[in-house]
């Protein structure tokens, strides 16, 4: 039997599936060049900041290669991690919304390709091409569902189980296509800031993870390899 959580997630599959099916209309091939008046493309390096907590919400960021990570400081100085986007997400579309500020910071994961439209040329791009608007709809419904599934995560499942998910998710299971299976590296800090624990409880969960061999590191953390995530994980997330 699943809980809550489960159930959204497994809901949220269905619903992405049909709103993918009611649109045909590819995003990166619409924004792969940055031929119109507003866009430019930023070649971001690891760790580059693209906005920062505070600055004017002026533009909207679409992400054509790379990673790039979403965090959040309170006001005592604590972090935590939004999310981790990639290829074909989009940041910073709450701009669109009269936003008058960045609430969040958002900085390069990897080397990253991204294209800036700016406000006014992303809300003409909406009202010019009616299938960009219906693709541009599909990809925010798609973001609630995720959102509100990250918020029952981290409302009823336990920090192990918030582990497992966020590794599956990373590693696109539960997405149409093959899994990805070996991701990128990570560090256990971010992934702390992602499901709200310690460092230390993540290293407990990871080796935990790699001795009942649901992960595997592939060359080693520590030495630029790739975390290679197994489907037998989904046991942890499924499991009561």
């Amino acid at each position: 039997m699943t809980n809550m959580a489960d159930s959204v997630d497994l809901n949220s599959r269905r619903s992405g599936a049909v709103v993918r099916m009611r649109t045909s209309f590819n995003l990166d091939v619409f924004l792969s060049k940055a031929d119109r008046e507003g866009e430019t493309i930023l070649m971001l390096p690891k760790r580059q900041i693209l906005f920062s907590q505070g600055d004017a919400s002026d533009a909207v960021f679409f992400i054509q290669a790379g990673k790039v990570k979403v965090t959040v400081v309170s006001e005592h100085g604590k972090e935590a991690v939004m999310s981790i986007l990639e290829q074909g997400d989009f940041v910073g579309e709450s701009c669109l919304a009269g936003q008058p500020v960045r609430v969040a910071s958002a900085t390069a994961l990897e080397d990253s390709r991204i294209l800036r439209i700016e406000k006014a040329a992303m809300l003409r791009l909406l009202q010019e091409y009616p299938k960009f608007s219906d693709a541009f709809m599909s990809y925010l419904l798609l973001h609630l569902i995720r959102v509100q599934e990250d918020l029952v995560d981290q409302l009823f499942n336990s920090s192990e189980k918030r582990l497992a998910r966020a590794l599956l998710l990373l590693a696109h299971f539960g997405k149409e296509g093959k899994p990805e299976t070996v991701i990128a590296k990570i560090s256990q800090e971010t992934l702390a800031e992602m499901i709200g624990t310690t460092r230390s409880r993540v290293s407990f969960f990871m080796n935990k993870f790699r001795k009942m061999g649901f992960i595997d590191y592939k060359g080693g953390l520590r030495r630029n390899g790739g975390l290679h995530v197994n489907s037998s994980l989904l046991n942890v997330v499924l499991h009561d």
